[in-house]
């Protein structure tokens, strides 16, 4: 067993308690954010006179070969260390000596583990921005393909009025484009170095934090030293806007089932991307947009997890948040294995237009405008509302659309009906003259279009 603080202790910890204490199971992920933090900590030290710079030369090539030898397999991470920081600071001492035995200099695990967290969270913000982009350039080609693809738009799950795939598209466009702008968000506020915060209390040590900052790639120092270790603020923010972008494939995913299935016959899902039956040779399931929708609950649990554990912690650094690592491990795994192969799915979907197109006419989708016809030729809406009420009823009897109808019988439930009626429901009119910002026209559409490929042009983290 390898750690820090053995000077304090005359016996020997209850190897139980060793492996409920150590973490190196799973902070070894934090192997390079490790050495990056203690080759800007050996720099500063080495600027502030408080090590020679043959000893920082010492330290940084020592670091480098640990990470060398663990990348090729010559260097084995065990459960012997407490921590990644314990196996990082026994093997460089093992390589350099005396000069490794410098390396923790002004520094605290409490900063050092705050500081790996730091550099790791902020690499899967720009990660999970670079897999929303993805998502978002994916979805604005389907948009720009299919302006004039119509379909039924619903609410309660009810067909409703004609829209545009485009225009249905775009909703989620604009979803994952909030995402995506709150991960600039939280890499603005998160992009703070906490080391040289020490223990909780700072150190005696000259250290030069805003040099360690910007050999980091911060913006600064943190400005409170208890804050700088106990603060976790920034991932529960993350995890909370994973989580809204797992709520948002979620209902994509659902979308996409209802879609694939037999009653609906949207879309087409690419074999890569679905699975078939034990005992059912007909079957071709949604798999992946299934499992996207079941873990969803997944990362909405791992962010209820890290809130707790924060939820009773006084300051300063407590060992609870220790919990807060695999948590946040899980959270950010699942997310960008979900975004990835929705994205992907999503690519290679094949969209039946056609029946897109039916399924708006069979659905009495345009009833809201025939309503607004008789209005035009001077019925009061509400009225107008109730013929058109009456109309539907009459076809669904018949099993007809309101355009299969004849004229004379349309004039048997108002004498306002003439001939232009048919032009004025029609899938084409009824999404065509919305025109207002927003609506699904394809005038208003391609200037959407226009201004979301800006914005992806534009965009920077």
């Amino acid at each position: 067993m390898a750690q820090l603080w053995g000077g304090r202790f005359t016996g020997s910890i209850n190897e139980l308690a060793w492996n409920f204490n150590a973490s190196i199971s799973f902070d070894k992920r934090f192997l390079e954010q490790d050495v990056r933090g203690s080759k800007a900590h050996a720099t500063m030290l080495a600027k502030q006179n408080i090590i020679s710079e043959e000893e920082k030369k010492l330290i940084t090539e020592g670091l480098d070969s640990i990470l060398e030898d663990v990348k090729a397999g010559k260097l084995e991470i065990t459960s012997k260390y407490e921590d990644i920081h314990s196996f990082l600071e026994a093997n460089l001492i093992d390589r350099v000596g005396d000069a490794g035995k410098k390396v923790h200099t002004g520094r605290s695990r409490n900063d050092q583990v705050a500081l790996d967290m730091r550099l790791y969270a902020r690499g899967e913000v720009e990660h999970m921005a670079d897999l929303l982009n993805n998502m978002l350039v994916t979805l604005l080609d389907i948009m720009k393909a299919n302006t004039e693809t119509y379909m039924p738009g619903f609410t309660h799950l009810q067909k409703a009025q004609p829209v545009t795939l485009a225009h249905h598209v775009g909703a989620y466009f604009e979803m994952f484009k909030r995402d995506l702008l709150r991960m600039k968000d939280i890499r603005e506020r998160m992009n703070y170095c906490p080391l040289g915060a020490g223990a909780l209390a700072g150190t005696t040590y000259p250290l030069d934090r805003d040099y360690t900052a910007e050999l980091l790639d911060f913006y600064g120092p943190t400005l409170n030293s208890m804050d700088s270790v106990s603060d976790r603020d920034y991932l529960i923010e993350f995890l909370a806007a994973l989580s809204t972008v797992m709520m948002h494939l979620s209902r994509f995913s659902e979308e996409i089932i209802i879609w694939n299935s037999n009653e609906y016959r949207f879309v087409d899902i690419d074999d890569a991307y679905s699975t078939g039956s034990s005992i059912m040779p007909q079957k071709k399931n949604p798999d992946i947009a299934e499992l996207v929708r079941g873990k969803t609950g997944r990362v909405y649990g791992d962010l209820m997890s890290l809130l707790t554990t924060m939820k009773g912690i006084p300051l300063a650094y407590n060992k609870d948040m220790q919990e807060d690592k695999e948590a946040a491990f899980d959270a950010i795994d699942t997310a960008s294995n979900c975004l990835t192969l929705f994205t992907d799915m999503l690519r290679t979907l094949k969209f039946n237009k056609e029946n897109m197109e039916k399924s708006a006419m069979m659905g009495f989708t345009n009833a809201t405008d025939a309503a607004d016809y008789l209005v035009v030729k001077g019925m009061p809406f509400r009225d107008a509302h109730s013929v058109i009420g009456r109309l539907v009823l009459h076809c669904i009897d018949k099993k007809c659309a309101i355009d299969d109808l004849k004229i004379d019988e349309l004039k048997s439930f108002s004498e306002l009906f003439d001939e232009d009626i048919y032009d004025a429901i029609s899938l084409e009119t009824c999404v065509n003259k919305r025109l207002t910002v927003g609506a699904p026209s394809p005038v208003v559409m391609k200037k959407v279009i226009d201004v979301n490929e800006a914005f992806l042009k534009e965009f920077k983290l």
